[in-house]
């Protein structure tokens, strides 16, 4: 899909300053040469920087790394694929704030294998991510209005990856890596501009689903999914996502080789 960074810095900031604490499971030390995974318009990258860290910051979108290198001109951000990250045992840790629920299921070991080649011995990997059951509310509404609009094809389209623990420390394990900590945890999200942040939500998180529908259809559908997820999601008007996290943190032991990809993984 193609990123709107302005409108993510503008109206979707949450996820990288709910991203702040995530730093503290990092824990950046001066001099650590560390790869920010996925680093969008490089709010996070910069702060590792103002750690005193070397970082650099990757992410597939061209946009996103214009938008990064715009905002933050004394920190290194490349466009880079994370199942194709091209490092040998450069970086002691790699850090990963919502974007791991991006990598396709089939792709997950692939990004891992990626991930671990580029890790130093004793390096760490420390990543927060959607977890089970995350956006429920927001999706399965989604999926029933568009149904019930006619719309079959785009609401059987499959969406995210959000495991659980026990399915995500365990690819993890799969792919060389010792997992020293995971946790699955309820973070209820504010969402910006009341109502309109339900919209604003889905048109910049599941725009795919919208593929083949025209614009005035699809305004009277976002309608729809604001009105039925009300109650659900509206307390003291504010309006609140049903967020949920996986955090964790996995090593690259010493001597512990990854079994390669294409043998299987």
């Amino acid at each position: 899909m193609k990123w709107n960074a302005e409108l993510y810095d503008q109206k979707h900031d949450f996820v990288f300053k709910y991203g702040e604490n995530v730093l503290d499971l990092l824990e950046p030390k001066p001099g650590e040469k560390i790869l920010d995974l996925g680093c969008g318009s490089g709010y996070l990258t910069n702060a590792i920087r103002e750690a005193s860290a070397e970082v650099l910051g990757i992410d597939s979108s061209a946009e996103m790394i214009a938008k990064a290198k715009q905002s933050y001109p004394q920190t290194d951000f490349k466009v880079a694929d994370a199942t194709d990250l091209g490092f040998d045992a450069s970086f002691i840790a790699i850090f990963s704030n919502a974007v791991l629920h991006w990598i396709k299921a089939e792709d997950q070991l692939k990004m891992m294998h990626a991930v671990f080649m580029a890790l130093k011995p004793g390096g760490r990997f420390v990543a927060e991510m959607g977890g089970k059951g995350n956006v429920g509310w927001m999706i399965s509404t989604l999926r029933k209005v568009l149904i019930q609009q006619g719309y079959q094809q785009q609401a059987e389209m499959d969406y995210l990856f959000f495991p659980s623990v026990g399915e995500y420390a365990t690819l993890l394990e799969k792919a060389g890596f010792k997992v020293s900590y995971a946790a699955h945890f309820d973070r209820e999200t504010l969402l910006q501009d009341q109502a309109e942040g339900v919209k604003k939500w889905l048109t910049m998180f599941a725009s795919d689903f919208f593929i083949g529908i025209k614009e005035a259809h699809r305004q009277q559908i976002l309608e729809e999914i604001t009105q039925q997820l009300q109650p659900y999601y509206q307390r003291n008007g504010e309006w609140y996502a049903d967020y949920k996290r996986l955090r964790f943190i996995a090593y690259k032991e010493y001597q512990v080789f990854s079994i390669k990809y294409q043998d299987g993984l």
